[in-house]
This record gives structure tokens, sequence and C-alpha cells, in this order.
């Protein structure tokens, strides 16, 4: 009896040591892991501009226009580069569409206020740059023509511009070319008069269409966080927070629009009625379109009158009267740091001036 007791006695405790075994080997084998191996969650660093605010500049793709110039004939944009250059297209064989549109030395524009046209004679409004004139809604300030073909046209026969009598002059004045007669006879083989009118701006449009010029700003656009500096991010975000782009959008950064000049102040010395001079309608009186940027630092002077000198000029002044705000120097410059974004590139190549027939 006493040898039973004692190896029931014994057995108790190894019972209570086997159970307690069981833990400490578990917790033996959990490996420790101490706060410095512990990995490391980076925050995302917050963008200058978020992405949501650049949706007025969203409404539609630069790489459409591009896709839809590609998609010209060869033949017929030859034909409107050469038609482009051509001084004969004047009344004085003295002036061509690249005289006012400068395409190698000031990005289709030119350095003066206002155009010269024949005899001296001069216009009343600055020549807008052709580069990527073609992505705008309307042509000229006043939007009386639909299209870069209806725009190219105007001037020929303008008697301030090129002054060529009437349409049946042009026709008549490259009729007599026989380079062209052949020309015109190949692009537009299916037509019973080739060389008209309708045809020669079909043709210098078609030119003007390929006239698209990408900028950094659309890299950015696209998604290349990089392709604007920190200074011109800066300054987008500063051209957003004023305002500037309830006016100023698209792909073209403007080009999409009337406005009113003088909407938050009367402008100062303003008799030109624009809009209001094509439609009669009081209503566009002072309204013009709206300009696009793209290329705004390599364009100046600026305005529909070119009577503002500088940039920084423009920037201030478009604030006070059409957004109703005073800037800062470092707002203005902050602005005009972002526009020096819009800058691409001329396609030196392609627009290469041509043997003329």
């Amino acid at each position: 009896m006493r040898k039973t007791l004692f190896l029931v006695a014994l057995s108790i405790p190894l019972l209570f040591a086997c159970k307690d075994d069981k833990p400490i080997a578990e917790e033996e084998d959990k490996p420790i892991v101490e706060e410095k191996d512990k990995p490391i969650v980076e925050e995302k660093e917050k963008p200058i501009v978020e992405a949501a605010a650049l949706a007025p500049f969203r409404t539609s793709s630069i790489d459409a226009f591009i896709q839809a110039g590609a998609a010209i004939p060869n033949d017929l944009i030859d034909l409107g580069r050469m038609l482009f250059y051509e001084q004969r297209l004047s009344k004085a064989d003295d002036i061509s569409c690249n005289t006012c549109h400068d395409l190698a030395n000031l990005y289709g524009a030119e350095n003066e206020d206002v155009s010269t046209g024949h005899n001296d004679q001069r216009g009343g409004r600055n020549a807008p740059t052709v580069y990527n004139a073609a992505m705008q809604f309307v042509q000229f300030w006043d939007g009386r023509a639909q299209d870069v073909e209806a725009q190219a046209v105007g001037p020929i026969t303008n008697p301030i511009e090129m002054a060529m009598d009437d349409d049946a002059a042009v026709v008549e004045k490259l009729g007599n070319i026989p380079g062209y007669v052949t020309l015109f006879e190949s692009v537009f083989s299916g037509d019973a008069n080739p060389i008209s009118m309708e045809n020669i701006g079909k043709a210098i449009g078609a030119f003007e269409r390929r006239l698209i010029t990408p900028a950094p700003f659309h890299r950015f656009l696209a998604g290349d966080s990089k392709a604007l500096t920190e200074d011109e991010q800066n300054g987008l975000k500063t051209f957003l927070d004023v305002g500037c782009a309830s006016c100023h959008d698209g792909p073209g950064v403007g080009g999409i629009r009337y406005r009113k000049l003088g909407a938050k102040a009367p402008w100062p010395g303003l008799t030109d009625k624009g809009r209001g001079d094509v439609t009669g309608n009081t209503s566009d009186d002072y309204s013009f379109k709206v300009s696009s940027l793209l290329n705004v630092a390599q364009t100046a002077p600026y305005g529909h009158n070119g009577q503002r000198a500088t940039l920084e000029e423009a920037v201030e002044q478009m604030a006070q009267y059409q957004l109703g705000k005073t800037l800062s120097a470092a707002e203005t410059s902050s602005i005009v740091t972002f526009l020096n974004a819009l800058t691409g590139e001329i396609p030196e190549d392609y627009i290469q001036a041509p043997t003329l027939p």
C-alpha cells in the first residue's frame, strides 16, 4: 500500500512537468522581431498639383490633333507648304503667309504689335501664331473663320494684307504658273476646276494641321511627373489658384471659347468691338477668342492689339481686368515660369521652305 502511494505521488509532478515543457518549447521557437527590423512604410509625397486639378486641361488630348494631322495625304500637305511660302499670292508678289507667321524664327508669329501689309499698310490686330492654330475652335481674334482652311484664304484678298483684287484674280494668277496647274490637277484630280480658293484653303490648312508642338506640360498631363520642374509645378498651381484656367483650358491652354475683355473692370482704351463687329449683336461687343498659351513665351507682344510688350505685363493685366485680382510680383513670376513650360519644339524639317514652281 505504501509502495503504491509512493508511485502515485511520484507521478504527479512528472505529469505537470510534461505539461509545462510544451509551451516552453513553443516560446523558444517563436522568432523575436525587434523594432529596428520592422519594415518601414514610407508615406507617399503629396504632389504639388493634384491630378483632379488638371481636369480643365483634359477636355481632349493633343495626341488626337497630332494623329489627325498624320492622316492627311502628304501630297496635299506638300502643296499647302508651297502655298504657305508663296509670295505670288499677294498683289505685289512680296507677301506670303510666312511673312506675318514666321515659322522658323518667330514661332509662327511676328514681333510687331500689328502686321504690315500691302503698300506698308498697318492692320488693326496682332498676328497670332499659326502653330497649334488647328487645335482652336475658331480662327481670327473675332472668330470670323471656322477653321484653318477658311482662315488661310482670308488675308489673300484683304486689301490691307495681301491685297489680291478678288478670288478670280488669285485663280487666274496661279493658273498661269504651269507647275501649279500640274500640282493642283494631281492633288484634286476629281475636281472639274482644281485651282480654286476652296482648294487653296484646303491645301494651306492641311499644312497647318501638322503644325502641332507638344510641350513639357503635355508630358506632365500624360503622367510624367518629372516633365515639369518643381518651380514650374508651383507656377501651374498658382495659375490654377488664381483662376487663369477658367478661360485658358483645354489641351491648348486656351483657344476654345470667347471672353469679353474687361469682365471685372473696364479695359483701358478699348475701342475694338471684336466679335460684336462680326455678329452685329451688342452682347458680343468687346468679346474675343481666348488665345492659346502654347509657345506664349516666344510670341510677344501680347493681346489682340499687341499692346502688352512682356509676358509679365500681360499676366498682371489679365488678372486685374478679367479676374479682379492684383497679383504679387512673386505670383506673376511663378505663373510666367509655368508659361515657359508651354513652349514646344519647332519641327524644323517639316517647315523647311520648299522650291516653288
